[in-house]
């Protein structure tokens, strides 16, 4: 299922189909925008279908099915006991979580985030008229831990949002509990709203533990966004929602969404959710499977012929490449890349500043294609 090579080019196919617009070269072989070269599920293709040859397409309608699917997953798959009322539905992780700045603080008021990390996050504080701050996640060898010290350091009584990335991309940690309770703790302290970016939670090779599971006191500071999206390979599809238990700050949350009008979902991202939460399990199981594999075979393999660092993830199946050992300039490498390598990577430097020399290469693909990538790389990086 997953070795099968898919022509997605002309598809309407941002990862393919956006490589001339991004890197001035349409036909580079794309291991860049973080989804997967797999076909979504055969339960999913036949509940997609069977609606679609109703022909009809008016307003989706988000029934308490929906509801029973998402809570049945988080009890399933993270042992995380959600009430319906704790749930907000969205048509996408990024626009939820622009609305979360606009609902939990003010303008001028300052959000931090945990560098590298998912760069639209950067964006959307600054449109939203706040301050960026920055804690530096700490590497040692390619991991990456939290510097709690340096967050208590840069706290300041305007500052109201800490945005989580967990598990956390580009690095592919998955936070400890002990890790994620004395986080949690801080922002308790200071009276902090947490936004946990959970979206990648169901891709993981060791126990994740949902921030909000962890008791009572920290469930009331957090914000959880999740979607099948990632998991499932349809976030084309804008299905997503959030979860928090403190009925405040949803209130403030949903009052921004419906603003905004984006608690609308369309009719096949409702099916398609509900299908995949309630017929997904062994499916996913494969798929951590075959990515675990994957990852393993290009650690392994680049490890052995080039001087790039990179650190097996807990969780994700994006690589972080580190090409400092190489004593290249970052925009030297990045011509390489692309000139020489002919493949299209995510350049670090987007992540934030503690993203130069890297870039990160995405292995959700049939292992041949990957290979393509990797003795491109290899030939050229020795």
């Amino acid at each position: 299922m997953f070795d099968e090579i898919i022509d997605r080019k002309n598809t309407s196919c941002s990862k393919y189909d956006d490589l001339e617009h991004y890197f001035g070269k349409a036909e580079l072989n794309p291991y860049w925008v973080a989804d997967m070269d797999f076909e979504i599920p055969p339960f999913l293709q036949e509940a997609i279908q069977k609606r679609a040859s109703h022909n009809i397409f008016g307003y989706g309608k988000q029934n308490k099915e929906i509801y029973s699917a998402i809570k049945s997953w988080m009890k399933n798959q993270h042992s995380w006991e959600i009430e319906t009322s704790w749930i907000s539905l969205c048509n996408g992780v990024v626009p939820a979580y622009s609305a979360c700045i606009e609902a939990f603080s003010n303008r001028g008021d300052e959000v931090i985030v945990q560098t590298p990390v998912y760069f639209p996050l950067f964006q959307y504080i600054k449109s939203n008229n706040r301050k960026l701050l920055t804690n530096p996640l700490k590497e040692n060898n390619g991991y990456y831990t939290m510097d709690l010290e340096h967050l208590k350091s840069i706290i300041t009584p305007k500052t109201k949002i800490l945005v989580l990335c967990s598990p956390h991309n580009p690095v592919g940690r998955v936070w400890s509990k002990k890790e994620l309770e004395e986080l949690a703790n801080i922002c308790i302290e200071k009276n902090i709203t947490i936004i946990s970016d959970e979206i990648h939670a169901d891709l993981v090779f060791k126990k994740f533990t949902p921030l909000a599971s962890i008791n009572e006191n920290v469930a009331n500071i957090t914000v959880t966004l999740n979607s099948a999206g990632k998991t499932f390979n349809i976030a084309g599809l804008n299905a997503s929602y959030c979860i928090t238990s403190n009925q405040k700050l949803k209130v403030n949350l949903d009052k921004i969404i419906k603003k905004r009008v984006i608690n609308s979902i369309n009719v096949f991202g409702l099916i398609a959710m509900q299908c995949a939460y309630e017929n997904g399990n062994e499916w996913l199981n494969n798929l951590n499977n075959y990515l675990i594999s994957n990852i393993n075979h290009a650690i392994e393999l680049l490890h052995k012929h080039t001087k790039i660092k990179v650190c097996k993830p807990e969780a994700t199946y994006l690589l972080w490449l580190d090409f400092s050992l190489y004593n290249l300039e970052h925009e030297k490498i990045k011509k390489i890349l692309i000139e020489d390598c002919n493949i299209a990577l995510n350049d670090g430097i987007t992540f934030g500043e503690n993203g130069k020399y890297h870039f990160r290469l995405n292995t959700a693909t049939s292992k041949s294609y990957l290979n393509i990538g990797l003795n491109n790389i290899i030939n050229n990086f020795k």
